[in-house]
């Protein structure tokens, strides 16, 4: 798939403010089953300082900093993207990956910070360990059984909903409600993984679903790490395994890492705050390629 996005965002401010550092992580991944063909960031007013910088994860984000002050902040960021259909798990996978669960001291180290727990010293949310191990008992062992049963169980047990303020809700209280937006989805299928022994981390991107919505919205899904095919995406909030029809931006194995637009600003006492967005996108031909 060959795409072209427009994502704006414009904040409005009822006095002027002083912009603090912000973060954006906004360049579609470059790797992978995934071609950058162009990006431009633009940001109004202009930052004082603007740089790139990689991620602990492997992804590009950009940081600025502001000098004046403003009642309007504008971010527009356009990119131009290719996507491939990666090859079948199947055919990839080690026979280490046909058993769960799987041993921890086997695994590259390097993984390990997407084995964490929630909690705070890394333990795993009782609830999520229990659905994990219902879709371990429901299935023959094999890790694409237990994906396949654990999504299907999830799309059972909580039912989708968009939610737009807030950050992702941990594994019990989604569990607990019984509804949640595709990031609350996302992170109650890395919870169960990683209660398994299956690295597990955080995607926040695009998908470009057919038939066009009337309006786009980013989206967040679960990329699992299995050893011989690497990390592969699965939506728990839609189609399960993903295809080339959904392009990753940025991956952590915190969700609060990989907000679009982060950071501050400083004003008088009572200034209100407010913020509009849209996302475009154009699937465009081979010849329309730059």
């Amino acid at each position: 798939m060959h795409a072209r996005l427009i994502h704006r965002f414009n904040y409005s401010y009822s006095q002027p403010v002083l912009l603090g550092p912000h973060r954006f992580c906004l360049r579609p991944r470059p790797h992978g089953f995934q071609r950058l063909i162009d990006f431009k960031l633009e940001i109004s007013p202009e930052p004082s300082q603007l740089y790139e910088l990689m991620a602990a994860g492997g992804d590009t984000i950009t940081r600025a900093r502001f000098l004046q002050e403003t009642e309007a902040f504008q971010v527009v960021a356009t990119s131009e993207v290719e996507t491939f259909t990666p090859p079948l798990i199947e055919a990839c996978l080690d026979e280490s990956m046909l058993q769960l669960p799987l041993a921890i001291g086997r695994l590259n180290p390097d993984l390990m910070s997407n084995l964490q727990g929630w909690l705070p010293n890394g333990q795993h949310d009782a609830a999520a360990v229990d659905l994990a191990q219902e879709a371990l008992t429901g299935s023959d062992g094999s890790c694409l059984s237990f994906l396949q049963q654990l999504i299907e169980i999830i799309q059972d047990r909580v039912k989708y909903t968009q939610r737009h303020q807030g950050p992702a809700w941990p594994a019990g209280r989604t569990l607990k409600e019984r509804i949640g937006s595709c990031r609350d989805l996302a992170m109650l299928m890395i919870e169960c993984c990683r209660s398994l022994g299956l690295p597990a981390r955080f995607v926040s991107g695009y998908h470009l679903v057919e038939p066009k919505p009337d309006r786009y919205d980013l989206h967040a899904w679960t990329e699992v790490y299995l050893q011989g095919a690497g990390w592969r995406g699965f939506d728990a909030s839609g189609q399960g395994a993903v295809d080339d029809r959904y392009i990753p931006v940025v991956t952590s194995s915190k969700s609060d890492l990989t907000a679009a637009v982060s950071g501050t600003f400083s004003g008088p006492t009572g200034v209100q705050s407010s913020l509009s967005w849209e996302i475009e996108a154009e699937l465009l031909s081979p010849a329309a390629r730059h």
